[in-house]
């Protein structure tokens, strides 16, 4: 079984940088307070550690 984490947006797009914007897309989320269960790979956590003021990991599994 892989190892996955549970990534939640806590903060909003709006007024940031499009390339901020386009990783939050390339995470699965769009909108507030959504959350997803993604694989824990080291490009999943490249993207979530450029924008930790606006998602946060909830879970680790696996």
């Amino acid at each position: 079984m892989a190892k996955t984490i549970v990534v939640k947006q806590i903060g909003s797009p709006i007024r940031r940088p499009a390339v901020q914007r386009e990783t939050l897309k390339g995470l699965g989320l769009n909108k507030m307070h959504r959350t997803r269960e993604l694989e824990d790979t080291p490009s999943v956590r490249g993207m979530v550690a450029k924008i930790p003021h606006l998602v946060e990991i909830i879970e680790e599994r696996g």
